[in-house]
């Protein structure tokens, strides 16, 4: 070769003048023409000092020097055909895949039973991993490919390479036990505030828009539990005359498994939306648009979650 830099573009070139036996024919290939063909031709005569095809009664033969490019283009785009540009289509009824969610706090409430489920059934030989990251560590995760999605309330991933799908909005409820003095179904301001508090201050977001909704009225409670854990919280309220203000998925579960009853609070506290969301490197990755149109049918507009 006279020339180190090899143009793989010609090797589409070679093989449809071997196949058609002439310039003018390969040239009207749909994704080749005649200047095209012509050029890159010469070029490759330069680069290999040799004719390559030789004009004869037959048509256009290759010379010897052309015959191994001749075969080596053959397999590499075969290779490309197959491997690449015909990509056999996500079939999730034969996949031993892994899907790996990132949850937030109250991810796995809302999201994890019923996708399992449904990936059961529709995917069986698949298998699902859910995780807990720090926030910061979430974008980090997606743009590896260690985490497939991520579901829930993520406020930071609104970076560049992201994508998002707004599912529902979600609200907040406050949570009593089942015999608790204040028996009415929406508790009043003096009642909130005279009350003694749990707070939870969980790994994930959600509880921040409380939290902040509540510093920027210079709303004041009386703080009596203050706990990593969503998982104490049924057990404590149950048995104490504490209140606790939880998103809504998470006082639903609770409510359903515990002595412990919702009641709204006398608060116009912002609704948050929860998300999934996924990096533009998989965006058009069969395996993750089958599992984002899974998410997208199961939760989008979930009336049970949305609290209206």
């Amino acid at each position: 070769m006279r020339n180190n830099k090899f143009d793989l573009n010609l090797l589409a070139v070679v093989l449809a003048i071997a196949e058609e036996k002439s310039v003018s024919r390969a040239a009207e290939r749909p994704e080749l023409s005649q200047p095209a063909v012509s050029l890159s031709l010469g070029k490759l005569r330069r680069q290999l000092g040799d004719e390559l095809f030789v004009r004869t009664v037959r048509g256009m033969e290759a010379t010897p020097r052309a015959r191994p490019v001749i075969e080596l283009a053959r397999q590499m785009l075969d290779r490309v055909g197959k491997e690449v540009l015909q990509q056999a289509a996500f079939d999730p009824s034969t996949t031993n895949t892994t899907f790996t969610v990132a949850l937030s706090d109250i991810g796995e409430m809302v999201f994890l039973p019923k996708l399992l489920q449904a990936i059961r059934e529709r995917a069986p030989l698949a298998t699902v991993s859910s995780v807990t990251l720090p926030a910061s560590e979430v974008g980090d995760a997606l743009e590896s490919g260690t985490v497939d999605l991520a579901m829930g309330y993520f406020p930071d991933l609104k970076r560049h390479n992201f994508f998002q799908q707004r599912l529902f909005s979600h609200s907040f409820v406050s949570l009593l036990r089942k015999d608790h003095p204040v028996r009415s179904e929406k508790m009043t301001l003096s009642q909130f505030l005279a009350l003694g508090h749990a707070v939870v201050k969980a790994e994930g977001r959600s509880q921040e828009v409380f939290e902040r909704y509540l510093e920027r009225k210079n709303i004041r409670r009386r703080v009596v539990l203050s706990t990593p854990h969503f998982l104490s919280i049924p057990f404590i309220v149950a048995t104490t005359d504490l209140v606790v203000t939880v998103p809504l998925a998470v006082g639903t579960s609770f409510a359903e498994f515990s002595d412990v009853r919702l009641v709204a609070p006398p608060l116009q506290i912002p609704r948050f939306d929860l998300k999934q969301h996924w990096h533009r490197k998989y965006h058009d990755d069969g395996r993750h648009q089958w599992l984002r149109s899974l998410v997208a049918e199961l939760f989008k507009d979930d009336k049970r979650w949305s609290g209206s």
